[in-house]
């Protein structure tokens, strides 16, 4: 287990976990000599083909540039409109911007579902409308069905924000798939507070192999050969044949990513077991648990659950879940509760801040008209309380016990 840097918070907000297998990982591409994109790189992609099932795979540096790619993949352009959820991570309306484009903002479905709603991502397609993004909202997936008839009916993309979905299943026209490898790319991150992590990574995925071929290109400067084939005789130059980046991933990186996925089935386990324990322990409290109700905790499992799944992804928990979102009853003061809280040790946060509202897209013309009423109620009650697999039930307890104080004092 990894020992925790100094830090003010009895309960911290999120913990990674690191032990003597990680401290190997990120030792042997040195001893390799090999630390640009190369052999760790391919494992890591192979691996994450066989959770996901998704056709075509690609490690990136960040999440944050594989929603790049996947917005010039799909080709959407300036001046075109591209729905996003309000509640997320700015990540996914940059990603927009970007390439020129208008990012329209959707409401979220409500209290029980943060995720964007179908009906006013309906009510918000225009003829300039390319493509929608799916933030699976910490770890729960989205409405997938509708989004992907919304989607065939006007011939839109579907960009995956999956980057709370680390691995996360859904059933979407009848067959089990998992979040990233059901719409047109899929977007993963490998941040920090995430569930499995290197620091700053992330990967794309795709079933589409055009698609595919213009995100592999884009990742590294659009060149036709990688400096790892040249070094292993495979190639001796190479064209330059697209517009690309530096968004490759590093091989230290990635053998850490490969050392966390090693034990991601018991940190997604751990977390199960923790959001069912908070479920209990907060029904005593005046807040809401967003996604408490989901047919994944109330129904057993049964093997059309998984039916048709990889392998690895079968024996998953339902849903790989991220943060802990509650809301707060609509009279109470949240920067009491967390100054409270704080006092306590327990450090909170909150997820999200409503894009729109942000100083960058209310002083954007293209953006600064946008309200959502519904969503913005929902920020304003919205707090995430501590959530990690090590976490202890001391800490739990304490958590809820001091979130209890502070709306008892409020």
């Amino acid at each position: 287990m990894s020992e925790p840097s100094a830090s003010p918070w009895r309960v911290p907000l999120f913990a990674p976990d690191f032990g003597k297998a990680e401290l190997e990982a990120v030792q042997r591409p040195v001893r390799e000599g090999w630390l640009t994109m190369g052999p760790r790189v391919s494992e890591l992609e192979e691996r994450w083909r066989r959770y996901t099932g998704a056709r075509h795979v690609f490690a990136v540096s960040n999440a944050t540039t594989g929603l790049h790619l996947a917005m010039l993949a799909a080709d959407v352009k300036p001046g075109d409109e591209v729905l996003c959820p309000t509640l997320t991570f700015v990540a996914s309306a940059n990603a927009i911007r970007y390439v020129g484009a208008r990012p329209v903002f959707v409401e979220s479905k409500g209290a029980h579902d943060l995720n964007l709603d179908p009906e006013d991502c309906a009510r918000k397609i225009g003829p300039k409308t390319r493509a929608i993004v799916v933030v699976h909202y910490a770890g729960f997936p989205a409405d997938m069905d509708a989004i992907l008839d919304l989607a065939r009916r006007h011939r839109l993309h579907v960009i995956e924000d999956s980057a709370h979905a680390v691995f996360s299943r859904v059933r979407v026209g009848g067959a089990v798939r998992m979040c990233g490898s059901i719409g047109d790319i899929g977007a993963f991150s490998l941040f920090s507070n995430k569930n499995m992590t290197c620091g700053e990574g992330g990967l794309v995925t795709t079933n589409d192999d055009a698609l595919a071929q213009r995100m592999k290109l884009g990742r590294s400067h659009g060149m036709t050969s990688l400096t790892l084939d040249r070094h292993h005789g495979r190639a001796v130059s190479y064209d330059v044949v697209q517009l690309g980046f530096n968004f490759r991933l590093d091989e230290i990186h990635a053998s850490l990513a490969i050392a966390q996925l090693e034990r991601l089935p018991g940190f997604l386990a751990a977390r199960h077991r923790l959001f069912l324990a908070y479920r209990r322990r907060l029904e005593a409290l005046p807040v809401v648990l967003p996604f408490a109700d989901r047919p994944e905790f109330r129904d057993p499992p049964s093997a059309a659950d998984t039916a048709g799944l990889p392998p690895e992804a079968a024996a998953l928990p339902p849903v790989g879940i991220h943060i802990l979102p509650v809301l707060l009853p609509e009279q109470a003061d949240r920067r009491a509760v967390m100054e409270h809280l704080k006092k306590r040790g327990v450090q909170s946060s909150i997820h999200y801040p409503p894009i729109h509202l942000f100083e960058s897209f209310r002083g954007d013309p293209a953006t600064a008209d946008a309200s959502l009423p519904r969503s913005e109620a929902l920020a304003a009650r919205q707090l995430t309380l501590p959530f990690y697999p090590t976490m202890t039930d001391a800490e739990l307890s304490l958590v809820v016990e001091a979130l209890a104080e502070s709306l008892a004092l409020d």
